[in-house]
């Protein structure tokens, strides 16, 4: 990542390169959403076509030719796009259909008549009822949906818009549209030490690492609170995850492990400490938008990972002026690929521009991640955590509340 974000800095630094892309990038979305909502109205009026072009057919050709297997699609294509409703609607609007032309041709009764308004009754009604089914499943799926955001929440809990002084804003994006069980995590807590917060991203996928994320999160919650130094924090974790590995079994015991980011900022100090466990380096942008990384003199391995060496963590430090940022986030937004594979680069895209809010900071790289990635999508989950201090003499919003200290 550090070669492509010194080489996309130079370009940020080049001038109109940026703005140039990201209109390029909009541009295929807005034709996809534009195609998208096209054939979704296509589909809508779908039912009522058919049946208007069965009529005119059955009208313009002689009687022995029959527009009976588009009445019978109609009520088919309505199943699982319309109501009950207007299914039954779409279902009787067919029969009548053949009923009306029978009584036009004057064949009212005739065997094969008759056997074609029977399909066409038959059909309607298995129409409503595959209507039922799906709209059964629909709702069991949204109850699904709602039970894993709650997990999601209650593991995952939203930070208050201020912690210590400083201004904190997140942002969870799962890489599955309507999914929010996933292996990526961040809190934030203010503590006797300082403010002290970790993204990380727990190996697996559902339940299995959501269930870790809650490890971490309780082990660093209780540990941030204790541990006097940032150093102790991050061995308190690789205790933790060393028992809940020896507590599984099979591959997860062997394999299961947690790249992660730490850092403090301590009252009264204007600076951050940090550690890194393996995990995509954070930015620091100034109040003027210059950008740096918070780049660990030694490389370590991710928490969880003891076994295949031990050595003390060594915190780095870096000068957290007032006005500057912090971005933390997870390989979801750094490995975020468009349809020709290449990377979004975070550093490079955030070079040079200014944010006066968390919010705007990660409501703008969200929605450029989503530009980049066009119709592929994002291949992994993205959790955002921003923090920034703000300037000396700076007037905050009266609404936003100061959440607790920790008991």
């Amino acid at each position: 990542m550090g070669k492509r974000g010194a080489r996309g800095a130079r370009r940020g630094a080049g001038g109109g390169g940026l703005p140039r892309r990201r209109r390029t990038r909009a541009e295929p979305e807005r034709k996809r959403t534009g195609t998208h909502a096209h054939a979704h109205a296509f589909v809508r009026a779908l039912p009522l076509l058919l049946i208007l072009i069965g009529l005119i057919s059955a009208l313009l050709t002689p009687p022995r030719f029959t527009a009976a297997p588009l009445f019978s699609a109609a009520p088919l294509v309505a199943a699982p796009f319309f109501g009950l409703f207007s299914t039954v609607l779409t279902g009787v609007a067919a029969s009548g259909s053949v009923v009306l032309l029978q009584l036009y041709y004057g064949t009212v009764g005739r065997p094969q008549e008759l056997t074609e308004l029977i399909n066409v009754v038959t059909v309607s009604g298995l129409a409503v009822l595959i209507n039922f089914v799906v709209r059964q499943r629909g709702e069991k799926l949204a109850s699904a949906r709602e039970i894993a955001e709650a997990a999601q929440r209650a593991v995952l809990p939203e930070p208050a818009a201020r912690i210590g002084g400083l201004q904190v804003a997140a942002r969870y994006e799962a890489a599955q549209a309507d999914a929010f069980i996933g292996g990526d995590l961040y809190a934030v807590q203010d503590t006797p030490h300082g403010v002290r917060l970790i993204v990380g991203d727990v190996r697996g996928k559902g339940l299995g690492a959501v269930e870790a994320v809650a490890v971490v999160i309780g082990a660093f919650r209780e540990a941030a609170e204790q541990e006097a130094t940032l150093e102790a924090v991050a061995q308190r974790l690789e205790r933790a995850l060393a028992r809940e590995g020896t507590r599984r079994s099979g591959l997860d015991a062997f394999e299961g492990f947690t790249t992660a980011v730490l850092a403090e900022m301590p009252h009264g100090r204007e600076v951050v400490r940090f550690i890194n466990r393996g995990h995509p380096e954070p930015l620091l942008l100034s109040a003027g938008g210059r950008l740096c990384l918070l780049t660990a003199e030694e490389p370590a391995l991710p928490l969880g990972m003891g076994d295949l060496g031990i050595w003390p963590d060594r915190a780095g430090e870096c000068r957290f002026p007032g006005g500057a940022t912090l971005l933390c986030y997870t390989d979801g937004l750094s490995e975020a690929r468009d349809e020709a594979g290449e990377f979004y680069d975070p550093a490079a895209r955030l070079s040079g521009r200014m944010f006066t809010t968390p919010d705007s900071l990660l409501g703008t790289v969200a929605e450029e991640v989503r530009a980049h990635t066009g119709g592929s999508g994002m291949t992994d989950d993205m959790a955002l955590l921003a923090v920034r201090r703000p300037a000396a003499g700076e007037q905050l919003s009266p609404s936003v509340s100061e959440a607790p200290p920790s008991a």
